[in-house]
C-alpha cells in the first residue's frame, strides 16, 4: 500500500466519522418511547371493546370475585361503565402523566373513579402502571394509609 492509498484511507474514515458525529437526534421530536405517546397508546387500547377485571387484590385479600360478570367500557369522554347486565354504574377514568418533567414511563397514573359506596369504591385511586398491551393492563397501588399494596388486571374480552 502506497502513501497515497493510506492518506485516502485515512481520509475516507475521518468524513466518515464526522458524518456519524454530525447525525443527531433531535430531542423535540416524540418518539414511541416518550410518555405522551405511551399514554396515547394505552388511552386507544382501552377505548377499543370490553374489558373484564382478572385479578383485583385488596390490601393482601383476592377480591376478584366481587367483579365476576361485569364488562368495563373506557368511553373517550372519560367515562366508564360497567355492567353486568342487571346492574349498571358509570365513574371516570383517566390517564395522566404525574411528572411532565422527565420522560419516564413511570410517571403515568390510570385513574379511576366511581361515585359509589359498594365494592366499586375500592377501585378508586390512580393507579401505577405494571405492564400494559393492547388486551391487558396490570396496575398496582402502594397506598400510605394501611401499607398494603393493592393489585388490579383488566383483559380486553
Amino acid at each position: 500500500m502506497n502513501l497515497q492509498n493510506v492518506k485516502t484511507s485515512i481520509l475516507v474514515f475521518l468524513l466518515s466519522l464526522g458524518f456519524v458525529f454530525s447525525c443527531k437526534k433531535d430531542d423535540n421530536s416524540p418518539t414511541s418511547n416518550t410518555p405522551s405517546t405511551i399514554q396515547a397508546t394505552i388511552q386507544s387500547n382501552v377505548q377499543s371493546g370490553t374489558w373484564r377485571i382478572t385479578k383485583f387484590f385488596d390490601s393482601g385479600m383476592d377480591e376478584t370475585s366481587h367483579f365476576t360478570g361485569y364488562n368495563f367500557t373506557f368511553n373517550s369522554a372519560s367515562v366508564l361503565n360497567a355492567t353486568n347486565g342487571m346492574n349498571n354504574y358509570n365513574g371516570t377514568w383517566s390517564i395522566t402523566d404525574s411528572n411532565s418533567n422527565d420522560d419516564s414511563q413511570d410517571d403515568l397514573n390510570f385513574n379511576i373513579y366511581f361515585n359509589l359506596t359498594n365494592d366499586f369504591l375500592d377501585l378508586n385511586d390512580d393507579w401505577d402502571f405494571v405492564s400494559q398491551t393492547s388486551t391487558k393492563i396490570e396496575l398496582i397501588d402502594s397506598s400510605g394509609g394501611n401499607g398494603g399494596t393493592d393489585y388490579l388486571t383488566f383483559e380486553r374480552n
